[in-house]
């Protein structure tokens, strides 16, 4: 029987059963709930622009946005952002989705932590951006109403979430902090770190092997 929260229902799908328990066993507590907020808060929040989202993309996209962050599918030589749409793009491929599907799962995953530009692409890709930014900065709360956030954290609790999930980022990153040049990611690290050293995109192009 499909499961509906706060007015939108996830798809009762074997696509989603196995994604629901592939970022079960993957993931904890933090991350399996705050990915189940982020489908949640993208899908009321495209409801609401009267935006038409396929939800079992928005589903993967937001199930899958954090998993570069778990064990099981970090590696140490690109972004976490990448580990987690390159599992999302296998997996709906396998699941029988088209290549574009994918691929606008993979960018809605690839690009959450780079603002504004999904906005501009599919609503599949724009989806988890809208759900990622209402979980972990609180944009847009007015856009949900007081018994649609009641209804999803009773579902999906947020407990200590800010502290955990910043936690989080920075043990999903520390081992490969140069994959955090150009994105907010480097605040992470700085905040747990006192001795990481950003890089400075200025230096680097002042210091480069271009000769004046």
């Amino acid at each position: 029987m499909p499961e509906t929260i706060a007015g939108i229902t996830v798809p009762d799908t074997a696509l989603v059963r196995d994604a629901t328990s592939l970022v079960r066993g993957a993931a904890d507590d933090t991350i399996y709930h705050h990915s189940r907020r982020v489908f949640f808060w993208g899908m009321l929040k495209s409801k609401t622009r009267g935006t038409d989202v396929d939800p079992e993309l928005a589903y993967i996209g937001g199930l899958f946005h954090d998993l570069g962050l778990t064990g099981a599918y970090r590696t140490t030589d690109r972004r976490f952002e990448l580990d987690g749409a390159q599992a999302a793009y296998g997996f709906l491929r396998d699941h029988g989705r088209s290549e574009k599907e994918a691929r606008d799962v993979w960018l809605a995953i690839a690009l959450h932590t780079t603002p504004e530009v999904p906005m501009h692409l599919a609503p599949e890709t724009a989806v988890v951006t809208l759900g990622v930014e209402t979980d972990v900065l609180g944009f847009g709360l007015d856009e949900i109403t007081d018994r649609q956030r009641a209804e999803v954290v009773a579902a999906h609790p947020r407990p200590d979430f800010k502290n955990k999930i910043i936690r989080a980022f920075y043990d999903g990153m520390a081992d490969r902090p140069s994959t955090t040049f150009g994105t907010m990611n480097d605040d992470v690290l700085a905040h747990f770190d006192p001795s990481f050293q950003r890089e400075n995109f200025v230096q680097i192009i002042q210091n480069n092997a271009w000769p004046e």
